[in-house]
């Protein structure tokens, strides 16, 4: 689950964190009464949406009086940012967001994951913050340290000082990173997040350390121990179908190809989308069903699947294991009986009870065409929407 920037500022400075003063709106009225509170020679102006790269889109503004603030706010406020985790189509700002501007004397970037493949905590550091990291990442991976720790209740401080060793302070700011570390840590363990990404991270001419931009994102299967954070999602953000599938309990990304998808376990999704690009099509989505694919289940998959105008054909690829296939092929045409699928639908099962089945699919008497194997579903899907 992704949050705000003012959200994630807020928990960060709930653990220690020191961050910006700031105040959040949803109207332009609300928004300079709050900004009168805020001691500031300059005002930062933020635009507050799920996605990266607002500075370059024009999210980001930064104003000299209450003024030009509310100038300013009108017009960013209901303009759709578009940055390139926003696709073609943007975001439209909701939502806004103001702090107190900052004496940046140095940037740096700072951010916190999980390491799965290793089953490690991974912290990035770099003393090369800003909006064009990406950049220093391709040209010059030297200058970002990746330090993966193991799980603990706490940070050593000598993980702490590899940490931000790259950022080349002096010895008390350099006791300010290594606080910081300790806080983004605890937050990060206490908050089930799957990552914390500071950037840019400042030194002030001040000498002060402090989280000019910050964004966190949640586990969603750890949110059930979290309720204050749940409350915290912004369903605005999300796009509806992922909203409906979810209360289905079905795992659904849109995405922009025109075959939908409709798969029992992540790693077989991945590889049916696979293959669908290998015979030179692009899949309309990733929907994984789960292993108890009832007939609401599928008949809700098959809904959210048709809701997306773009979709000229449906592939079901199925590996019957805890879910038996001829389960699942009576789900499916019970399923496409109640809905009446207008649209080529090509079922592959392979596993316990595939036989059983097939032969359920074939005595349907539906528009149904069964394949053997994995290839062969994604040529005959991507021939009947030719």
């Amino acid at each position: 689950m992704n949050i705000h920037e003012h959200q994630a500022k807020e928990i960060l400075k709930k653990y220690g964190a020191t961050v910006p003063d700031g105040v959040y709106a949803f109207n332009v009225q609300d928004l300079i009464e709050k900004a009168k509170s805020l001691k500031t020679e300059k005002f930062v102006l933020k635009a507050q949406i799920h996605a990266g790269g607002r500075g370059k889109a024009g999210g980001v503004k930064i104003l000299d009086t209450l003024e030009d603030l509310a100038v300013a706010a009108k017009k960013l406020l209901g303009k759709k940012l578009v940055t390139p985790q926003t696709g073609d189509s943007g975001k439209e700002v909701k939502r806004l967001y103001v702090e107190a501007s900052s004496n940046i004397e140095k940037e740096f970037y700072l951010s916190c994951l999980v390491d799965r493949a290793n089953s490690k905590i991974a912290f990035i550091s770099s003393d090369q913050g800003g909006m064009d990291i990406e950049e220093v990442a391709r040209k010059s991976p030297d200058k970002i340290l990746t330090t993966k720790i193991d799980f603990a209740n706490e940070i050593s401080d000598k993980d702490c000082d590899v940490i931000v060793k790259i950022f080349n302070l002096d010895a008390e700011i350099n006791n300010q990173a290594k606080s910081l570390v300790k806080s983004i840590y605890k937050m990060f363990i206490e908050t089930d997040a799957s990552m914390v990404e500071i950037n840019p991270l400042i030194l002030t001419k001040e000498n002060k350390i402090i989280c000019l931009d910050a964004k966190i994102n949640f586990d969603d299967n750890a949110l059930f121990r979290n309720p204050d954070i749940k409350k915290l999602r912004d369903l605005s953000e999300e796009d509806p179908l992922e909203i409906e599938a979810s209360k289905h309990g079905l795992s659904y990304i849109k995405l922009d190809g025109n075959i939908g998808c409709m798969v029992n376990g992540a790693g077989l999704a991945m590889a049916t989308m696979d293959i669908i690009k290998l015979y030179g099509e692009e899949p309309a989505n990733f929907l994984d069903v789960g292993g108890g694919a009832s007939k609401e289940i599928v008949t809700a998959g098959f809904k959210i699947i048709l809701s997306d105008k773009n979709v000229k054909g449906i592939l079901i690829n199925i590996f019957g294991g805890i879910m038996k296939c001829d389960v699942l092929a009576q789900g499916v045409v019970d399923a496409a009986k109640e809905i009446k699928i207008s649209v080529p639908l090509v079922v592959r099962l392979a596993g316990t009870n595939f036989q059983e089945g097939k032969d359920i699919l074939e005595k349907s008497n539906l528009n149904i065409i069964s394949a053997s194997n994995l290839s062969d579903a994604a040529k005959k899907i991507i021939k009947e929407i030719k």
